[in-house]
């Protein structure tokens, strides 16, 4: 086992991120139980994608352990499955206020997965670094055009419950904002030479509290709240 000093901010923030992770999935699993049925998969999904951030996080801290440096693919390969996981939470959120096609289902799944691979062979130098960014950078945006303009937009918006409309509300916002940081982490790497000491990381692992905690938690408030009023209104 290693042993870290008081000073190492980076471990202290891997160490915290799982814990923080480990408590959201088995929160978000309890919360299967605690909510009706169709609500049962988008809070799965959620507590799978945190899992897998618990996995991803201890492989990165035993990296940084061994070498106090973090390579990249430590971070891609959490993200190329637990970001899908959310943006199909998503998908799922809002099939429940109307009917959603299919094709909708698999252009989300394959852009979200591309948008995170994409990056990756950039940043590992498979690809053009800037060609990679910019596709990248057009997936995220189309999975924003989604959320924002698209078919999911439209059936949340007449949606009759109030918990949903403002949960969607503030899961789409940390999709936004909170997910800014991975282009812009890419940005750094790629074109401004950044080498990362363990900064990137820090920075990474605080925006997990956002990206992957609250989000489940968000998407368990949103479940509960809609169907604690479900159930007030067939008694």
């Amino acid at each position: 086992m290693a042993v870290f000093e008081t000073a190492d901010l980076t471990a202290a923030s891997y160490s915290t991120a799982t814990l923080g992770l480990v408590a959201t999935s088995v929160l978000l699993l309890l919360g299967t139980g605690w909510v009706n049925r169709g609500w049962k998969l988008p809070v799965a999904l959620c507590a799978l994608a945190a899992l897998v951030g618990v996995g991803a996080m201890f492989e990165a801290r035993e990296a940084w352990a061994a070498s106090k440096m973090v390579p990249v693919v430590y971070h891609y390969v959490g993200w190329a499955v637990s970001m899908p996981l959310q943006v199909l939470a998503l998908y799922f959120l809002a099939r429940r206020c109307g009917k959603l096609g299919i094709g909708l289902f698999w252009r989300l799944t394959i852009v979200s997965i591309l948008m995170v691979f994409v990056r990756y062979l950039g940043e590992a130098g498979f690809m053009h670094a800037t060609l990679a960014f910019l596709i990248g950078l057009v997936f995220w945006l189309y999975v924003l055009g989604e959320l924002f303009f698209g078919k999911m937009d439209e059936v949340i918006r007449n949606s009759a419950s109030e918990p949903v409309r403002r949960g969607y509300f503030w899961l789409r916002l940390i999709v936004t904002v909170g997910w800014a940081i991975y282009p812009l982490g890419n940005f750094i790497t790629s074109f401004a030479g950044y080498v990362d000491d363990g900064s990137l990381s820090v920075a990474y692992n605080i925006a997990d509290f956002l990206n992957r905690m609250a989000f489940g938690v968000a998407v368990l408030a949103s479940a509960m709240l809609d169907s604690e009023g479900s159930r007030n209104e067939q008694n």
